[in-house]
């Protein structure tokens, strides 16, 4: 039970934790950090802001790396530890933005931005690993066993979706490389048929030519 625990965990999704200083800017730019997920899986995100200089401010944003930059949360001011969950829409990548903007209380000079900043510990769970088995064991009654059995049925459910999709994107790469092969030999045959018609041509045109020369018979 416990070998079979471990070989899903290791196949699982990891958990994406990092902790950073986030400088603080009149107009700040976000800092983000991007996480790779599939679609439809849910990710939690929690992020916890320490405290510092009352006159920051820190928002936080989800989003995700299509060519639109959907919104999926976006709040203002967070203080302390904040969680966030959203459900991806597509496969792609989702980024949590940070930006520290500084109040207009704060000079431009003799400004020590050293001072000026946020220390910012963010957790983010995706899939198997954002979902909260204690409440539904709770909510459902489950022993500590069946739990056990829950959290392995979502993360083997997991691991057979990627599977899937590698499946899927192997199929599209196959197709992909069978279609580019055959327009290769489609043009390596037209690049012949097109050199033999001009040889041709050529032959017939110097033998008029020498013809007219009486170079030849």
């Amino acid at each position: 039970m416990h070998f079979l625990s471990l070989f899903a965990l290791l196949l699982a999704f990891p958990v994406y934790a990092v902790k950073f200083n986030l400088q603080g800017y009149r107009f700040p730019q976000p800092k983000c950090i991007w996480n790779a997920a599939y679609a439809e899986q849910l990710v939690i995100v929690t992020a916890n802001v320490a405290a510092g200089d009352p006159r920051q401010r820190v928002d936080i944003e989800i989003v995700d790396s299509s060519p639109q930059r959907n919104i999926y949360l976006k709040k203002k001011d967070i203080k302390g530890e904040t969680r966030l969950a959203i459900t991806t829409h597509a496969e792609g990548e989702v980024g949590v933005c940070f930006k520290n903007t500084l109040s207009k209380d704060v000079p431009y000079d003799g400004l020590d931005r050293n001072n000026l900043t946020k220390t910012i510990d963010l957790d983010v769970d995706i899939g198997a690993d954002a979902v909260d088995y204690n409440a539904i064991a709770n909510q459902e009654s489950l022993s500590a066993l069946e739990t056990e059995m829950r959290k392995l049925e979502g993360i083997v459910k997991e691991v057979v979706d990627e599977m899937a999709y590698l499946k899927q994107r192997e199929e599209k790469f196959a197709g992909t490389n069978e279609s580019t092969n055959q327009r290769v030999q489609n043009f390596a045959w037209f690049t012949l048929a097109s050199l033999t018609g001009l040889g041709i041509w050529q032959v017939v045109h110097l033998r008029a030519f020498f013809k007219r020369k009486y170079l030849i018979d």
